[in-house]
């Protein structure tokens, strides 16, 4: 089997998986989680191909949720403290890339003249 049939083989489970899944979770799952998804069948099929992609995170917030073990006060509770950090972390990455890409950047050969391209020939009918 070479690299490209084993890549295409696991992307074909990873969709059929997300697939059963999806079909699983918009039917019977969605409606024991989510109270305001009762009876609202219009924006289920929206939602599948998400499903499919992140299947596994499906699984594990379906099992928090199901099982109570989902901290409700700690849900909505924005993640503040690592903001600073990437404040400043992400104009000296922007910065040391764009200089990064300067230093490696190649010079054109000078010892190849440029050509001048002609229009293409009109075919005479």
């Amino acid at each position: 089997m070479t690299t490209a049939e084993a890549i295409l083989t696991a992307v074909t489970w990873w969709g059929v998986i997300g697939g059963i899944v999806a079909v699983v979770f918009l039917g019977y799952g969605i409606d024991r989680i989510d109270e305001d998804a009762d009876g609202a069948f219009v924006f289920r099929p929206l939602l599948v191909p998400g499903i499919v992609v992140i299947w596994p995170l499906v699984l594990w917030r379906w099992y928090c949720l199901a099982s109570g073990r989902d901290h409700w006060a700690h849900r909505h509770r924005p993640r503040r403290h690592r903001h600073r950090i990437f404040a400043y972390a992400m104009p000296i990455a922007i910065v040391a890339v764009i200089v990064a890409g300067l230093a490696v950047r190649q010079s054109w050969p000078d010892h190849i003249a440029p050509e001048r391209l002609s229009p293409p020939a009109e075919d005479s009918q």
